[in-house]
C-alpha cells in the first residue's frame, strides 16, 4: 500500500532542540528510506508550512503512524503527519472497455 506521509513542523525548532534533535532525525529518516518503508521524499517548499512529505510502502496506514511518530521530532510534538493512502488511478479503467 502507498501512503502520502504530510509533515508538517509545529513551531520553529530552538537552536538547542536542532542540535539535539536532528542528529537523531536524520538517521532514523534515512533507515526507513533504507529498509524501504520510505520510497521516495521531499522538503515542503512552502515557507508558511515547513515539513516534509515521504511516499511510504507501507502494509497499512497503522504502519505508516508507527514508523512516522516514531521519529523524533514527531515524538517530541514538534511535527505532525497526515497520512492519505494512495492508489491506482481507477477511472482509467474505464478506457479500456
Amino acid at each position: 500500500m502507498k501512503v502520502f506521509a504530510i509533515g508538517s513542523i509545529r513551531q520553529a525548532l530552538t537552536p538547542e532542540q536542532r542540535q539535539r534533535i536532528m542528529p537523531k532525525e536524520v538517521p532514523d529518516t534515512l533507515k526507513l528510506y533504507l529498509d524501504g518503508t520510505i520510497e521516495q521524499f521531499w522538503f515542503r517548499d512552502d515557507p508558511a508550512t515547513p515539513g516534509v512529505i515521504f511516499l511510504m510502502n507501507v502494509e497499512s496506514v497503522d504502519h505508516a503512524k508507527a514508523a512516522v511518530d516514531a521519529l523524533p521530532l514527531t515524538a517530541e510534538g514538534l511535527m505532525s503527519f497526515d497520512l492519505l493512502s494512495v492508489g491506482p488511478l481507477a477511472p482509467l479503467r474505464l478506457l479500456l472497455q
